[in-house]
């Protein structure tokens, strides 16, 4: 008899279903934690596949900055590693600063100690850097445009709501003003997916210019854990960690009935939803149900509630970019995300949403996991996708 397996936050279920019901699992590759982590990092570091080591990089007396842009996993044990190799090339304590950008969509940044945060809604925390090809100024985190030498860390990873690779991670527009992250927002609310093009052009620009030639990519594994650690040029240590990332895009041959998806630990947010219910949109037959297991708490904003009790939604993200309130923008992104990928699927929530609130949203409301075991055994073909919100499967 087929057995389900779920591990949500830190409660673990296993449920038996109907013989001949087919259950496909899909789970994030396995990944280290503390010091292993911080020995991964050292050894990426240090002998990289096809670029200088990081000593390679710096000389002593440089005034080197490392950028972490947004969440990291294991963010001490990466840093531990980062930072001991640099003062084994003879860099001191005093030389090295350690910067951090919040993350685009506020995922948690946590284990890291005490470090210097980019505020983004100063204009002089940041300098020009250059224009783009509009001639409007880049401007870029102050400490960056200062240094001797820039050291990026930060997470590759999938974002199904985008269709692809994810904006997180990447030093623009996290090290620039707020307006920056401000209008990436606006271009993806106005123009979906292809909004991102500018994203692109001016991220290539920017680290271009800066003379950015020590990246180190990171690829989380299961369960908060470090997958792989792959450091050199900014191309090079992103295609590395494109195939490193692999296995959080699973293949499922056949669409299923019924998809389980559960959240990573921490996320607790509706952006998290919506990357997790386009995740298992992939994979799910379009007049299937989705099945979302995790601890969300954030409440819907105005415009998805609006959207979900009947009215038009270009009207409502028009609505929405034209007050420049980026609140509402952001609602308006999630909201254009969440439909086009739902689609006629239906949705269930298994969350700490309160039931008032998700049944006027017009979704399932899940209120334990007995009712998602009820909605197993009525399934033919059952995908559980472990961790949904970093997955971007493919059938």
């Amino acid at each position: 008899m087929p057995t389900i397996p779920l591990i949500v936050a830190t409660d673990s279920l296993e449920f038996d279903v109907p013989e001949g019901t087919l259950v496909t699992e899909c789970r994030g590759p396995t990944g280290v934690t503390a010091e292993a982590a911080t020995r991964l990092v050292s050894e990426a570091v240090a002998a990289p596949r096809h670029a200088p080591p990081l000593v390679a990089h710096v000389v002593p007396g440089d005034r080197v900055v490392v950028a972490i842009a947004g969440g990291i996993p294991q963010a001490a044990a990466v840093q531990a590693g980062v930072v001991r190799c640099l003062e084994e090339a003879g860099i001191s304590s005093t030389e090295i600063t350690i910067l951090r950008a919040a993350p685009l969509q506020g995922n948690p940044v946590v284990g890291v100690a005490e470090p210097d945060l980019f505020d983004p809604t100063l204009e002089s925390a940041t300098a020009y850097l250059a224009a783009d090809a509009e001639a409007r100024g880049l401007y870029l985190a102050r400490q960056l445009v200062d240094a001797d030498v820039v050291v990026t860390l930060g997470r590759f990873g999938w974002d199904a709501a985008l269709g692809g690779r994810s904006p997180e991670g990447e030093i623009w527009p996290v090290f620039g003003r707020r307006e920056n992250r401000d209008r990436l927002l606006l271009d993806v609310a106005r123009r979906g997916r292809s909004g991102l093009a500018d994203w692109r052009s001016s991220l290539h620009d920017i680290t271009w210019q800066l003379g950015v030639c020590a990246s180190l990519r990171l690829v989380a594994g299961y369960s908060g854990s470090l997958h792989a650690a792959c450091f050199g040029l900014p191309e090079e240590a992103t295609g590395l960690a494109r195939e490193a990332a692999a296995a959080w895009r699973p293949v499922v041959d056949e669409p299923a009935d019924l998809t389980l998806a559960t959240l990573s630990p921490g996320f607790d947010q509706i952006a998290a939803l919506v990357r997790a219910v386009a995740a298992a949109a992939r994979v799910t037959h379009p007049e299937g149900t989705i099945c979302v297991i995790g601890p969300v708490v954030e409440p819907p904003g105005i415009v998805m509630s609006r959207w979900r009790q009947g009215v038009p939604l270009l009207p409502l993200v028009r609505e929405a970019v034209a007050s420049r309130d980026m609140a509402l923008v952001s609602d308006a992104v999630q909201t254009r995300q969440l439909a086009r990928a739902l689609g006629e699927r239906r949705l269930v929530l298994q969350s700490g949403l309160d039931e008032v609130v998700v049944e006027e949203l017009g979704f399932g409301h899940a209120p334990d996991l007995s009712v998602v075991e009820r909605l197993a055994h009525h399934a033919e073909h059952v995908v559980v996708l472990h961790e949904a919100d970093q997955m971007l499967p493919r059938s």
